[in-house]
């Protein structure tokens, strides 16, 4: 299929490194506004959390304006009526698969259009908070960063949960947790069925097993405070572009589907920890069964509705370009009109960085870079952690 002019100018990598630039000048101004609020935590948490939650917000909207409205990709939301009018209006806890590149994206650009955007926590892998700009925001939003050692990770869960759960009244907090660890590779998967096999579990083809133990202390500490359990299915249609940042950024449309199914957490087994992995172990094989049917008719049962987009994150977006790509042209235009040679050098050298930067960072979103989490000599595991 021959691209349009417009496809072909969105691929030209001089746009891709004005975006990677804004993105790093907004996410600066950003990450230091959320420091100085950290002033606000002694005297008045419902407030620094108030400030942090649109803070967030005004960052992530360029992740939701390249999904939506630069390439103008889409989710479909399979769902039932009630589970429809409950979205965005109470705490819960999202346990999904970790199949895809964006799969994060996709989901976020659901929840900026139920208003959820900028209170979605993760249950993450320690070193992400390391990460410039998007790390730090997940820190200072309070997200739970786990070092994959149960004795740390405990006590992590249990002291971030009782914080997630005592928040302003219409902060709604999403809580989204990968209980398989990792996302689904091959080898990954070849790892997971060894173990499963040893256990005398069934096969899954499209899902790793679940490693229930954060997800039990999660439901443990939330009964009583977070009403529900959203199980989120995600799966892109096997006829268009390869879900990855790259071919977002690029301009490609891709569309996910997402299956949200609703479980009141009181009617999760908590009594005893077999319950309760048995309980997610048999979610995970109704999960696997659900997409190998979308696989077969590249969609799942019953009718998808198409949440209407909202034009905040544009406005957000374009704000962000004018504050900061006025004062670059005018600076870079004074370098290349009137500097010197060695400032044209440094220039060229800091925008060079930059590209290697805005590379890495996309990177960190794909699969072929992701953890080793769940490849690491199985025989070495005893029971499921």
């Amino acid at each position: 299929m021959t691209m349009t002019i417009g496809q072909q100018i969105k691929t030209w990598f001089i746009l891709h490194l004005l975006m990677g630039y804004v993105f790093v000048a907004s996410g600066l101004i950003v990450c230091f506004l959320m420091l100085c609020a950290c002033i606000v935590w002694p005297f008045n948490k419902h407030l620094y959390r108030k400030i942090i939650v649109h803070l967030a917000y005004a960052h992530w909207s360029l992740f939701i304006s390249l999904g939506e409205w630069w390439s103008g990709s889409e989710c479909l939301l399979y769902t039932s009526p009630e589970v429809l009018k409950m979205v965005g209006k109470e705490h819960i806890l999202v346990v999904m698969n970790h199949k895809y590149d964006i799969d994060w994206l996709m989901t976020w650009l659901l929840a900026e259009r139920f208003g959820m955007l900028g209170n979605c926590k993760i249950y993450g892998k320690e070193m992400l908070k390391y990460v410039p700009l998007i790390g730090w925001a997940w820190y200072f939003n309070e997200s739970i960063f786990l070092k994959r050692n149960w004795e740390s990770d405990k006590k992590t869960i249990e002291n971030d949960l009782k914080k997630l759960t005592d928040y302003p009244d219409g902060y709604w907090v999403t809580c989204l947790l990968f209980p398989e660890g990792t996302r689904f590779t091959e080898d990954k998967h070849k790892a997971s069925l060894e173990v499963s096999r040893s256990r005398g579990y069934p096969d899954m083809k499209h899902h790793l097993l679940p490693r229930p133990k954060g997800f039990i202390l999660s439901i443990q500490n939330m009964k009583g405070k977070i009403p529900a359990v959203y199980d989120l299915t995600i799966a892109f249609p096997s006829d268009g572009p390869e879900p990855t940042l790259m071919n977002v950024i690029q301009g490609k449309s891709v569309t996910a589907h997402l299956l949200v199914r609703r479980f009141d957490l009181d009617k999760v087994p908590v009594d005893t920890d077999e319950e309760a992995a048995v309980w997610l172990r048999d979610l995970f094989q109704e999960k696997d069964e659900i997409f190998e049917n979308f696989m077969q008719k590249q969609k799942f049962e019953g009718v998808p509705y198409k949440i209407p987009s909202r034009p905040y994150d544009l406005i957000i977006t374009i704000f962000w370009f004018v504050l900061t790509c006025v004062p670059l042209f005018k600076y870079l235009g004074g370098i290349f009109l009137s500097g010197t040679i060695l400032q044209q050098v440094i220039c060229l050298t800091v925008i060079t960085v930059a590209s290697v930067g805005v590379r890495w960072m996309i990177g960190v979103t794909e699969i072929a870079r992701g953890s080793h989490y769940g490849t690491e000599n199985n025989k070495n595991h005893k029971k499921v952690n």
